[in-house]
Parts: C-alpha cells; structure tokens; sequence
C-alpha cells in the first residue's frame, strides 16, 4: 500500500518560559533561562532547590474550578497546549469527521503530583481515621488520562491512548501518530506530551538518583550541556502539542501546514536502567532508524536538537553517536540543546523539541546552547561541531532531526523537513 503523507497543521506550548509557544519561542531564540527557585513546594531541606517552573498559570484558563478540581497539573498543561493547537489548525470541527480525529498523548510519570497529595494525607490519618482517598486520585494520576481529557472535551472518537518511554514518551507519541496517519486509520491525530513531576517525590527521586544539578547558587546557569562542569540536568515541567494531518486533507482545506514529518525511529540500548550506553549504542540505531525511514541521507539533515541533559555521561556518548552516523558532516550541522534553557520536560521534552526544529525551519534561525564558557571544556567532547553555544544562529534548514532518550534504554528521534511543494499541491487539490 502507499503511505499517505503527514504534516503539521497546529502547534501549542506551555513551559517554563511561556504560557504560549509565541512567548516560548522568543525566549529560546534570546537564550533565557526558565530555572528558578522552586515555588511549589518547601525544597529547603533537598538537595536541588530550583527547578524550570511554569510560571502564572491559571488553570482556571482551561476549564472551570469543579471540573479542574478532577485534573493532576500535567493533564490541565495537556489540555493548554492541546487548545492552543487546535485553534492554530483552525479545523472547522462541525464539518469534520470526529470518527477520524484521534489523541495520542504522552507522559513519562503522570500525575506525580496528586500521588504525593493523596500518599502524605493518608500517612496523616491512617492510624486514626483510616484510608480515605479521593475518588479521581486513580483518574488524575494515571498517565492516559490526559489524552482522554483532550478527546471528551472535543469529541474526539479515533484512536486514544498515552505512550509510556520515560523521557522518549513524547517523541513515541509523534511517531505513532504518525504512522496511525499514513497507514490511512486517521486524518488528525492531536499529538504531544505534559509533565508536571516537580513535586517532592519527583525532586527527591531524582536526587537520590544523583540525576539533577545542584547548582542551587545559580539555577539560571545550571543546566550547561557540554560543559565540563556540568553536573546534571534541571528539572522541568510543560507541555506541547501538534497537530498532525493526512497532507491531502490538510490541502483540501486549506490548511496552514508548518512542515512534514520525514520519519520516525526507534531504538533500545539494552545497556542500563538509567545510563545511555557509553558508546552511543542506542543512540546510533535509532538516528540510522530515522533517517531510514524518512529516506534520507546525513547530509539532508541542517540542525540536530540534541537529547543533551548536562549529564556527565549522557552528553558524551550522544557526541559520539552523531559522529559515527553523520561522519564528516557533522561538522556542517547546527547542533543543540534547549534543555540549557527549558530544563528537561522528561516525558514532554520530545514534543516541544521537535517543535522547536519545526519553528527553526520555519524562521531560519537555530536555538541556542546557552551556559557554556570559554574553557569549560570536556576532553572528551569534539568542539570542532557547532554546538551553537550561547547565541542563536541564522541558517536555513531544510530538515531538523530531535533525539530523545529515555530510562531504560528507550531512544526515539523524529524528523522534519521543509515543505517546497505546497503550493504546486495546493494547485493541483483545486483542479
């Protein structure tokens, strides 16, 4: 059978340095950081203090107090983000097939946040009282719940359901959604992830894990791939949100159509429960993976957002990868990590990364890495590449590839590429 094409008709964001993808975008391209103090609960006592907070949220903004009150933070970023795309792909959903609409929506931990609310007041009362839980706490934490959010408000009956990858989750979303469209079962599928997992549980795992920064002196700065001081990565919180859309649909109504999505890959280290294979296994496989299925070459592919945590051993072995499978034009290729300024969105980071190569295609300018300094340098690292360090640089991109990588060895990378043949299209629906 012949698979149908897939490009993206609508984007929406909320994150640590926006309410909007507008507002975020300008802040990537002005390398500003989103780290701060943690607000949301009393961190005195732990050891990383700061996190990349969403700041002056309302949930009100999504839905009313009582039916808010049902909803863990992560899914209230979900149906955020899920409005602002969907009004960007200004669909009319009165004469759309809602049969052929789906929501494949994506969380690496889910409702973090309510587990911690409902586990400590049970703790309280247990000796006492007993156990009283409340009524949504399974609905509110379970991390499919925000896709079905997302479906009940529109009305959404095509395929629904949450992919689980750890930090890839957002990206294996994207990917099945895509192929669910060019294997003819959906027109739209409303893609993406949300995460909300700053929460003493979240901070504390992690901490103990010796996963996250310490840097509680300088929260702006901490977050510093490819650096040698690096120390961990920052903790995030978010979501994104894309509409994907059968091309020839999206032409037959005149969409705006951001790019298409090339291919998707996926691979497994099979290395570590936490650790990325040192020599970029994984890493590798699924770049290769990608590339194949998008028919592509290396040299097809202008701007590479990295996973790039700031981690000691994460960033290495990345480098390594790119290296291997891009040979020679690696050193052509704009490379970077947003993480530096977003911190990690951990199952939402591959959504709103992949949102940023989609908005460097569009607007020709690459993000940066911010936070290096001259001499804070890894020998291991080749700074040969362009790591695209501290300002952001004008190129056209014709594709951008993101790589994500997840705990237990889960990678997944999507591709994008410029569109030249719309407007041909465009010509030849009409006739």
């Amino acid at each position: 059978m012949e698979l149908k094409r897939v490009v993206v008709t609508g984007l929406g964001a909320i994150t640590p340095l926006g309410n909007t993808l507008p507002e975020t975008w300008e802040g990537i391209i002005n390398g500003k950081s989103g780290a701060g103090p943690i607000t949301q609960f009393d961190a005195s006592k732990f050891k990383t203090q700061f996190a990349c907070e969403v700041k002056g949220f309302d949930p009100l903004t999504v839905m009313d107090r009582k039916e808010a009150r049902k909803c863990d933070r992560y899914s209230l970023f979900a149906i955020n983000a899920a409005k602002q795309a969907i009004d960007d792909a200004a669909m009319d959903l009165d004469k759309e097939d809602k049969n052929r609409i789906g929501v494949i929506f994506a969380s690496g931990i889910g409702g973090i946040k309510t587990f911690d609310e409902e586990v400590l007041g049970y703790a309280k009362i247990k000796d006492t009282i007993g156990p009283k839980f409340n009524p949504f706490f399974i609905p509110k934490m379970i991390s499919d719940i925000a896709a079905g959010h997302i479906s009940m408000l529109y009305g959404f009956h095509g395929p629904n359901f949450a992919t689980v990858s750890a930090c890839a989750s957002s990206t294996n979303a994207i990917s099945d959604a895509f192929n669910y469209i060019r294997l003819g079962k959906a027109n739209v599928i409303i893609t993406g992830g949300a995460e909300a997992a700053v929460s003493e549980s979240g901070v504390g795992g992690f901490n103990s894990m010796n996963a996250l920064s310490t840097r509680n002196d300088s929260p702006e700065t901490a977050s510093r791939p490819f650096s040698a001081s690096r120390d961990g990565f920052v903790m995030g919180e978010g979501a994104a949100c894309l509409v994907l859309e059968e091309m020839e649909h999206a032409l037959a109504r005149g969409a705006k159509i951001y790019c298409e999505i090339a291919g998707t890959g996926m691979s497994a280290d099979a290395y570590h429960l936490t650790a990325s294979h040192p020599d970029g296994l994984g890493a590798k496989l699924v770049m290769r993976n990608a590339l194949e299925d998008a028919e592509m070459t290396p040299e097809d592919i202008d701007y590479i957002n990295v996973h790039g945590t700031s981690t000691p051993v994460g960033d290495i072995s990345e480098v390594k990868a790119i290296k291997e499978v891009f040979g020679d034009h690696a050193y052509n290729l704009n490379i970077s990590s947003t993480k530096s300024m977003t911190g990690h969105l951990l199952g939402a980071a591959g959504a709103i990364e992949a949102m940023f190569c989609i908005k460097a295609i569009n607007d020709g300018i690459i993000p940066p890495t911010i936070n290096h300094a001259d001499g804070d340098d890894d020998p291991e690292i080749d700074y040969k590449l362009n790591f695209t360090f501290n300002k952001a640089q004008k190129r056209e991109v014709r594709a951008a590839l993101s790589n994500t990588f997840g705990f237990g060895g889960h990678n997944a990378c999507a591709i994008v590429k410029k569109i030249c043949e719309v407007t041909c299209l465009q010509s030849y629906t009409k006739e």
